[in-house]
């Protein structure tokens, strides 16, 4: 007994001793603050904040705030036709610098718009009806002073090869050509849509690096596709891609090609590139390329005129439709078998369309420091298009090549894109009989010279430096393009963006943290060499939300690192780990399956003797760890502000455990 009472004396006093340490320790602890609650917010409240932040970020309302009601009306229309706002300080500076850029793009439009329809397989004057209706609107709606507005390559191309899977546009021309006003339609109205919903965030989900891919894929396919009227060929393939082209050129070499025309599109080519390196070497020459391509189709129209090269086989563009714009309200498709074609057409065209024009608006308007809204520009680009369905237009968008030239011609606001459509009335009025000898090397030769610039391997090249997987999405679009089509590339773009998106949510990467010397700042251990762990503790971040989708993994991830580093102390015959610290500074959110994954890893941490404990938990994070109980049930103590508030605690408890 009497030796029972002394052993039960001597634990007393340890206890005692390693009370009082316990306490002396806690003491000389500096304050540590704790983690913040926020009061409760009213749920409606705080689904109204969600909603309005999620598609009201840019508080549109604001201008109207405490304004009378003649003032909001005023507010309301200039923020419809943003020409209003800025018309008002319009100066005669301005419009010298707007007539001289619109002079200059219109020159280049004209050939260009004759051949972006042959990619749409639709008659030369659509092409020029597009640059007059739309761009007159987008002048009155849009909030971008530098696109300039009309057909491109590859919405041109995108439209001709979707319609003609379902169309023959030969047989069947009437047929293809309301298709094609129909699928015009609903691209506006996608567009348009986008706008008022405030929908613009879709069209990021597809990635810069898918764009490049594709653009480029385009490019080389439109080029491919221009050897017909640049070789002369007459029975030429269908299909877009590669490997059917060059079949069909190589097949028809020695009987299929004309050596006039060959020679005519040579050197006209040869003219348009040469004419490009100069612009390129010598930004105050830009005007030199830019009306490059007008020039080329005047010389090569006389050339042909005088020499009747097309009683020699030389394809001429024959004929081009007199007058503006006639209405086609009644050739679209609002019922019947192909409202729906239209509409799936509609929408790819309209959604590459839309991305195409945003990038390009965003890009001059960073060049020149203001701001552009992309929500306003959607519904300004949509309208455009609607009306431009129903005054025989196809898909319009804005052109990078115009744009550049817009811009380095001085262009002061969107009264250029006016500009150029008066110029190009006055074309389809006085000048359209002049383009009947035109030959369609020339044609092909203008497309060719203004593609090659959409093929940016410099882009590619610092994609493939920053992240691998972009450049996989970036050649999986171009591959696709040039050797299947471009609603296959297209699709394999978005894909592979999606693909990325989904792997970075599911597998959201995690690291282990070390203190850095001198300091208490805790980071990467992969990172920084120098920074090192804290005796009988595993710190580890989370740079993710946690959700449904990766909570399972998250807690698998964070016990792979306990185990591993567990394993590491036991062949250093080092003290075990008593204290996991998740840093979950970067977990901006969670939801119940994250929480239900922190309980699992909080259960499976007390089999093995671990205390689990949180740093830095964000406002609606910890709102929801106290809503699930779960803070009681790991222990508000074991909450804390900071990784080094953490350690500063537990370090004490260590200690004694030492003792």
């Amino acid at each position: 007994m009497g030796h029972s009472d002394k052993e039960g004396l001597g634990t007393k006093e340890m206890d005692i001793r390693s009370m009082s340490s316990s306490r002396h320790h806690m003491e000389n602890l500096p304050y540590v603050h704790k983690v913040g609650v926020s009061p409760r917010q009213n749920l409606l409240k705080e689904f109204a904040s969600t909603m309005k932040e999620t598609f009201f970020a840019d508080d549109p309302l604001r201008p109207f705030k405490d304004q009378p009601g003649s003032r909001r009306f005023i507010l309301g229309l200039q923020a419809v036709f943003p020409i209003l706002e800025w018309g008002r300080n319009y100066s005669l500076t301005k419009l010298k610098g707007d007539i001289i850029a619109g002079l200059t793009i219109a020159s280049l439009c004209i050939p260009q718009d004759i051949g972006y329809s042959n990619l749409a397989n639709l008659s030369p004057q659509y092409g020029l009806y597009s640059s007059f209706v739309p761009p007159l609107v987008y002048a009155f709606m849009g909030s971008s002073r530098d696109i300039a507005i009309g057909p491109v390559a590859v919405v041109s191309l995108l439209l001709g090869t979707l319609l003609q899977d379902e169309i023959d546009p030969v047989k069947h021309a009437e047929e293809y050509r309301r298709l094609a006003f129909t699928a015009t339609f609903f691209a506006g109205i996608t567009q348009a849509a986008l706008g008022f919903l405030r929908l613009g965030f879709l069209i990021d989900f597809l990635s810069h690096a898918a764009i490049v891919g594709f653009m480029g894929g385009a490019a080389i396919t439109i080029a491919l596709q221009q050897l017909k009227g640049f070789l002369g060929i007459q029975n030429f393939t269908k299909k877009a891609d590669i490997v059917s082209v060059m079949h069909s050129v190589v097949g028809s070499a020695h009987h299929g090609w004309n050596w006039q025309t060959v020679l005519i599109g040579a050197v006209f080519l040869s003219f348009l590139l040469f004419s490009k390196y100069i612009g390129k070497k010598n930004k105050k020459l830009f005007w030199v390329p830019a009306i490059a391509p007008l020039i080329s189709v005047v010389l090569s129209t006389f050339f042909v005129y005088i020499t009747r090269a097309d009683k020699k086989g030389v394809q001429i563009v024959r004929h081009i439709e007199k007058g503006i714009n006639p209405s086609s309200v009644h050739e679209i498709y609002f019922s019947g078998h192909y409202v729906l074609k239209g509409f799936k057409i509609g929408v790819v065209a309209g959604m590459i369309a839309l991305t195409e024009a945003i990038a390009i608006g965003r890009t001059f308007a960073s060049m020149k420091d203001y701001q552009i809204d992309g929500n306003k520009e959607m519904v300004a680009l949509g309208t455009m298009n609607i009306v431009g369905s129903m005054t025989s237009c196809y898909v319009a968008t804005g052109s990078f090549s115009r744009s550049a030239v817009n811009y380095m011609a001085g262009c002061q606001t969107a009264v250029s894109n006016i500009v150029m459509s008066c110029v190009v009335l006055l074309t389809l009025e006085l000048i359209t009989p002049l383009f009947k000898y035109t030959p369609n090397a020339i044609l092909s030769s203008i497309i060719i010279s203004a593609v090659i610039g959409l093929i940016d391997y410099e882009a590619a090249l610092l994609i493939w430096k920053i992240d691998k997987f972009d450049f996989i999405a970036c050649m999986g679009a171009f591959f696709g393009v040039v050797f299947v089509s471009v609603e296959i590339g297209l699709l394999i773009a978005v894909s592979i963006s999606f693909s990325k998106i989904l792997l970075q949510v599911t597998r959201p990467r995690t690291a282990v943290l070390g203190k850095i010397p001198g300091t208490t700042v805790y980071r990467n251990v992969a990172q920084y060499l120098d920074a090192t762990k804290v005796p009988g503790t595993l710190i580890v971040r989370v740079d993710s939300a946690i959700y449904f989708s990766n909570s399972n993994y998250v807690k698998e991830r964070i016990l792979r690192w306990l185990t591993d580093e567990e394993e590491q102390l036991k062949i250093k015959d080092i003290a075990r780990i008593q204290f996991l610290i998740v840093d979950m500074s970067p977990v901006i959110d969670i939801d119940t399956s994250g929480i239900h994954a922190l309980e699992e890893l909080h259960r499976s941490l007390q089999k093995r003797d671990v205390q689990l404990v949180l740093a830095n938990p964000g406002q609606v994070v910890i709102d929801k760890l106290h809503a699930s109980n779960f803070a009681n049930l790991v222990g508000e103590d074991k909450i804390f502000l900071t990784v080094a508030d953490a350690i500063l605690t537990c370090a004490p408890k260590m200690m004694v455990d030492e003792v």
